[in-house]
C-alpha cells in the first residue's frame, strides 16, 4: 500500500521543540516534494513548509519562518519538520503529503496524505 505516515507530534510547552518524521512506505521518497500542511479547530487547512524532492528547495509560510526547518533524508525515506520556539498558535492537528518533485501551494497537487499527527502546544 502506497502511504505516507506523520509521527512525533505531542503536547509541549511554549518555546519548546518537536520534530515530525514523515515516512514513506510502498513508493521511494527519491522523486516527491514533501509538504507539511496543519488544521487547527475551527479553520482551515495551511500550507507550513515544502522541500523539493532532492531537498535543494525549501519555503515556509511566514507565520513559522525561521523557526521550522524541513530536512529529508531520501536513504531513511523519510522527511523531517523540525519545530522549534513553538508557540500556541502552532497547535494543530499536522500532514505530511506528497507530490512529484517540486512543491506546490495547491493542496489538491498532492497525491499521497497521512493521516495525522496532534501538536498542541499549551503550559
Amino acid at each position: 500500500q502506497l502511504q505516507v505516515v506523520e509521527s512525533g507530534g505531542g503536547l509541549v510547552q511554549p518555546g519548546g521543540s518537536l520534530r515530525l518524521s514523515c515516512a514513506a512506505s510502498g513508493f521511494t521518497l527519491d522523486f516527491y516534494a514533501i509538504g507539511w500542511f496543519r488544521q487547527a479547530p475551527g479553520k482551515e487547512r495551511e500550507g507550513v513548509s515544502c522541500i523539493s524532492n532532492r531537498g535543494s528547495s525549501t519555503n515556509y509560510a511566514d507565520s513559522v519562518k525561521g523557526r521550522f526547518t524541513s530536512s529529508r533524508d531520501n536513504a531513511k525515506n523519510t522527511v523531517y519538520l523540525q519545530m522549534n520556539s513553538l508557540k500556541p498558535e502552532d497547535t494543530a492537528v499536522y500532514y505530511c503529503a506528497a507530490r512529484s518533485y517540486f512543491c506546490s501551494g495547491d493542496p489538491g497537487s498532492y497525491v499521497y496524505w497521512g493521516q495525522g499527527t496532534q501538536v498542541t502546544v499549551s503550559s
